[in-house]
């Protein structure tokens, strides 16, 4: 069996496990652990919300997120051995559920928090909870419907170089000046409220927060693909930006549309 490196207690918000893991891409967020090429290891993931959203039948709690919060990831991981220029190669063993939350949630945010694709035609936040039977999913807010999930994680990356993370920074201000007070954002530009990093500390923390990149967007370091079929069996290719890679992975799905479309 492959060791668990990356322990989650599902009582406790990320910032209070005894190692956080992260919400933002930056070179300077430490890593949670290293691994020798070719190890297999076993990582434990929160939800994306970091636990914001409670299994009942209120969707107030899709209309008041905090999206600063998102995506929790689990990690870094650095790999021993790999530099900057090489090529990085991650497959996927096996992806499951925890027994103790065998659920996950469907939420179509509200156009003033988050928004979604369709949000002209759905304004408002509205929520379904799916429970996990196997590799199917039913919900009591949709009643008649069971289908089987491709279980895949929405979210995985490395973290970019310093250069690359500026030009990020500046390439994402350019697009949302293009228009500022739209609802939502074009973009998420980095925030400070909220931010998880690791086990940074004081003004190093602070620094890191007002520079990290927000993980709404895939971009050159992977991210948040959101692909369903990036699932168990698969393999992924990343170039590799900083010493060890510092890959991360969070966002699970049990199930997905194409696109995310909520």
């Amino acid at each position: 069996m492959p060791k668990k490196l990356f322990n989650i207690d599902l009582s406790k918000k990320m910032d209070q496990q005894d190692h956080p893991g992260h919400n933002r891409w930056h070179p300077d967020i430490p890593a949670a652990f290293s691994v020798e090429i070719g190890e297999s290891f076993r990582i434990e993931c929160l939800d994306w919300t970091d636990g914001q959203i409670s299994n009942n039948d209120d969707p107030s709690d899709i209309k008041t997120v905090n999206l600063n919060r998102v995506h929790v990831l689990s990690g870094p991981v650095h790999v021993k051995g790999v530099k900057p220029g090489d090529l990085l190669v991650v497959d996927i063993l096996d992806i499951g559920t925890f027994s103790e939350h065998e659920w996950g949630f469907n939420g179509i945010f509200d156009k003033t928090n988050g928004g979604s694709f369709l949000v002209d035609h759905y304004p408002n936040a509205q929520k379904s909870i799916w429970d996990f039977n196997g590799i199917y999913a039913t919900s009591r807010h949709i009643p008649g419907v069971e289908f089987a999930g491709i279980i895949h994680p929405g979210l995985i990356g490395v973290a970019p170089s310093q250069k690359m993370l500026d030009e990020w920074n500046q390439r994402e201000l350019a697009l949302y000046n293009t228009d500022p007070n739209r609802e939502p954002v074009l973009a998420n530009l980095p925030e400070t409220d909220a931010a998880v990093l690791g086990d940074l500390k004081g003004k190093d923390f602070e620094r890191v927060a007002k520079e990290g990149a927000r993980t709404v967007p895939p971009r050159e370091n992977g991210g948040n693909c959101d692909i369903k079929n990036l699932s168990k069996g698969s393999r992924i290719y990343f170039p590799v930006f900083v010493d060890g890679a510092k890959l991360s992975v969070g966002d699970l799905h049990f199930s997905q549309g194409d696109g995310e479309i909520t």
